[in-house]
């Protein structure tokens, strides 16, 4: 996977979503996710994104009870969460596996999406983890300084308000240092050329003929056996 071209791993973010919406049996939603995790696994980053996972399913188990809460059926509620746990994992293998940089290279020279427009996406995808980390530290410098969230729902609800208010203004600091880091350096002054290399190449294009072929697959099986 860390082999594959940038626009390799973009299609195949694209199209694991697509599978998790062709599937609606929750055998199907339950082995596209493990097939993900064994994934990550075999690329040696599940150590490096398990906490990630974790979080994943816990929404996704909280989203489960929202839906049966509000009349769904039990069924349809968790198939719900297994579709969200697919389509979030993909882009958690997505940015453990790509650098920023050549994805961003993809998107310009070989997607031709406007400069602007794919810097805003990966700099959002780059934030993600700068937001967690930036999370985890302030957590540490409130018990630090004696600062606890635990005890009742009320309480931990409160802790979790209390982090709000610093992540925005680092979020805020880190923005207008980033813009003024930009504008020194001439962003959108003009077309810019990429030295680094995202080519596809032999096994890219064997791993986007493999994908066409599960597409396909899925395709067929909702069609004829209802999957």
């Amino acid at each position: 996977m860390n082999k594959l071209a940038p626009l390799t791993k973009l299609i195949f973010t694209v199209a694991v979503s697509v599978w998790a919406m062709l599937l609606t049996s929750l055998l199907g939603l339950g082995l596209l996710a493990v097939a993900q995790i064994l994934l990550l696994a075999a690329v040696g980053l599940l150590k490096r994104t398990y906490k990630g996972i974790l979080s994943l399913t816990f929404f996704a188990a909280l989203l489960v009870l929202i839906q049966y809460a509000l009349g769904s059926n039990l069924e349809a509620a968790v198939a719900g969460g297994l579709r969200m746990i697919d389509m979030a994992t993909v882009f958690v293998i997505l940015l453990a596996t790509t650098k920023m940089q050549s994805l961003t290279t993809a998107l310009v020279s070989q997607c031709h999406v406007p400069q602007e427009y794919a810097f805003m996406f990966t700099t959002a995808l780059r934030f993600i983890p700068d937001f967690l980390a930036e999370s985890k530290a302030v957590r540490e410098a409130q018990a630090c300084r004696g600062y606890t969230g635990k005890g009742s729902i009320v309480r931990r609800f409160t802790a979790y308000l209390a982090l709000v208010g610093p992540l925005v203004l680092r979020a805020v600091s880190r923005s207008e240092t980033m813009a003024l880091s930009l504008e020194l350096r001439g962003f959108g002054a003009g077309r810019r050329s990429f030295s680094k290399d995202v080519g596809l190449r032999l096994r890219d294009y064997c791993t986007l003929a493999g994908m066409v072929a599960v597409t396909a697959g899925f395709t067929a099986g909702r069609m004829i056996y209802g999957w």
